[in-house]
């Protein structure tokens, strides 16, 4: 199994690909983002999906949590040159500790996900889902390639065997395939979102099809895992979501004062090679297993209802006015 998730599970490395980062201007960096045709974009916000109206840990104690969350990850980062000699099983333990040190109980059900060269498919919710996902099985995660100019998280991120996307390039997105196909041929997990972008939770988008394409080239299983936030008492919980204008610190923080906070992570059953004769039946397959398939087109925000535009829809408004992509791949993996 791969230990490249050593290095990502880190915080510098899980910011979502419409999500802020620590240290930059978080809304001018996601406006700049949503502007690009080629990228993925949820319309969830801090303001209008996040409910941080529930029972509050003390500051002090909160500070507490979050230098246990530092620690940890600065450990994983000085263990990311032993590599293969470390135990699949002891990274995700340590992957559970993550979360669980952040003052998170953690939740899998399911079984475990197979051996050998595996595409992990979820959605996306949280910086908390590179180790929600790592403790279902180590992988390779796929990354945007700005993280590579970040001081220090680039050096991490590369580091730790992350494949970087340049969602900038989208003649560059059979060349990405490829080396996931590479990486899955060799015996490695591969952890892709496919929705390109973080939502609430309360909402989703749609699997993208580009990833899924590197599973049929590399005759590997695709392994889908829901991800989930809840209360202790079962009432879904947005506290852990990272989206819109949202910073890292500001939504670290946020987690870490949160209390009664459950994740989950379930493991669906593997889609077998073959199981899928293209990458669009494949996604598709994909995103029913962890996402119900369902259309999810408003949500009741802690303050107003925001409206959701349907994913279809914002692309044919757009495709008016759109160049052709070069290729069937980069064009099919801009339509749901």
């Amino acid at each position: 199994m791969s230990t490249h998730s050593l290095g990502a599970v880190g915080l510098p490395t899980v910011t979502a690909p419409t999500a802020g980062a620590a240290g930059a201007p978080a809304a001018a960096a996601h406006a700049a983002e949503s502007a690009t045709l080629w990228r993925p974009s949820a319309p969830c916000t801090p303001h209008t999906c996040v409910d941080v109206t529930g029972p509050a840990r003390a500051v002090p104690l909160a500070a507490l949590r979050l230098a246990a969350v530092l620690f940890l990850l600065v450990v994983g980062c000085l263990a990311i040159p032993l590599g293969g000699r470390i135990p699949a099983e002891l990274i995700q333990r340590w992957c559970r500790w993550v979360v669980r040190a952040s003052g998170v109980r953690v939740r899998i059900d399911g079984g475990a996900a197979p051996d050998g060269g595996l595409l992990l498919v979820a959605n996306h919710v949280s910086w908390l889902d590179i180790p929600l996902l790592a403790a279902v099985r180590p992988a390779r995660m796929l990354a945007k390639s700005e993280i590579r100019q970040w001081p220090v998280a680039g050096w991490l991120t590369a580091r730790s065997g992350a494949l970087f996307i340049d969602r900038d390039r989208i003649r560059a997105l059979p060349e990405t395939v490829a080396r996931i196909a590479e990486a899955l041929r060799g015996g490695e997990a591969v952890a892709v979102f496919p929705e390109g972008s973080t939502w609430c939770g309360r909402a989703q988008g749609h699997f993208r099809r580009a990833a899924f394409q590197a599973a049929l080239d590399a005759g590997v299983p695709v392994q889908p895992v829901r991800l989930h936030y809840r209360t202790a008492q079962g009432a879904p919980g947005t506290a852990a979501a990272f989206v819109g204008e949202d910073s890292l610190l500001t939504s670290v923080w946020r987690v870490v004062r949160a209390r009664e906070l459950v994740a989950e992570a379930q493991v669906r059953e593997p889609i077998a090679p073959g199981s899928g004769t293209d990458r669009r039946s494949l996604a598709r397959a994909a995103e029913v297993s962890a996402l119900g398939g369902g259309r999810q087109v408003q949500v009741t925000g802690p303050r107003r209802t925001v409206p959701f535009p349907v994913p279809g829809a914002v692309r044919t408004a757009h495709s008016a006015g759109a160049a052709q992509p070069p290729s069937v791949l980069a064009r099919e993996a801009l339509t749901a």
